[in-house]
């Protein structure tokens, strides 16, 4: 876990300049509608504004200033009222407002990796950030499924190689979980070990047989099951590569022969270091 906030500091210690404002994606998935709220913020986070018939559901606000503004304006913008406010696998502009988190993720985020993690995110970004939120917190355990404005949230143990959070399925037909699959290399900062390797292959699998339609995350916004599919076969790729080689250089190069013109081939050498020591 520790390691995990290490490689993540050093990644937006790189980007901390690329902040600019976002933009939304409406998804009309008949019951309810999935507002999805692309950041651009130099952090790649993604929030979600869930509309059922009368309220709304909003699911990882941003942390950014600008950000917290453009979003709480469109929040007033559908002229519904929010009834809860999830915080998951990302704190973010709250304020004071209530929010609901998985059971023992509060604890955690008071805690020395989670904690230092925004400390050193307040000393990086400085103003351009929100204060902690200081709201009251509700928690919800694990397993447990919530209904809100009609909509169903089930929420299920995430991946145990990233933050204790969860992930969520919303009306069954959308999976939230931390990072949304996609067609590129993995980022050293989901796969910070082996271990996470199969962890990771496993809720995909298990996001797959959902039989959810969108599969979204805390990065990276909206995709299809095509996007899981492809990251469970790059997984099990990933694994084969690096067992039949034994030096880092043969394993980026094993990579990108086998991915030629896949997005992210710069992180390659980070997952290296990773894998290779």
């Amino acid at each position: 876990m520790k390691k995990i906030f290490l490689l993540l500091l050093v990644f937006v210690a790189v980007v901390a300049e690329a902040q600019i404002k976002g933009n939304f994606e409406v998804l009309d998935l008949g019951s309810f509608k999935l507002h999805v709220y692309n950041t651009n913020d130099a952090l790649g986070d993604a929030s979600y504004i869930i509309e059922g018939k009368t309220g709304l559901v909003t699911l990882e606000q941003p942390l950014f200033k600008d950000n917290v503004s453009e979003f709480d304006a469109y929040v007033v913008s559908l002229n519904k009222p929010v009834q809860k406010i999830i915080t998951d696998y990302h704190v973010g502009g709250t304020g004071n407002h209530d929010v609901v988190m998985i059971e023992g993720m509060p604890d955690f985020v008071k805690g020395s990796v989670y904690g230092g993690m925004m400390q050193n995110f307040a000393k990086i970004f400085g103003d351009a950030i929100v204060p902690m939120p200081t709201g009251k917190t509700e928690e919800i355990p694990l397993g447990s499924t919530q209904y809100w404005d009609g909509v169903k949230f089930s929420f299920q143990k995430g991946a145990p190689t990233d933050f204790p959070a969860a992930s969520i399925i919303i009306g069954d037909k959308v999976y939230y979980t931390h990072w949304t699959p996609a067609k590129s290399h993995a980022s050293h900062l989901q796969i910070s070990s082996l271990t996470a390797i199969d962890a990771e292959i496993t809720e995909a699998e298990r996001a797959l047989k959902s039989g959810c339609e969108y599969f979204i995350g805390g990065h990276g916004g909206a995709a299809k099951k095509d996007m899981v599919e492809f990251k469970i076969d790059y997984l099990k790729t990933m694994k084969r590569i690096i067992a039949a080689n034994k030096t880092a250089d043969s394993f980026i190069a094993a990579m990108k022969k086998t991915y030629p013109d896949l997005p992210g081939e710069a992180g390659l050498t980070e997952l290296a270091n990773i894998f290779y020591k």
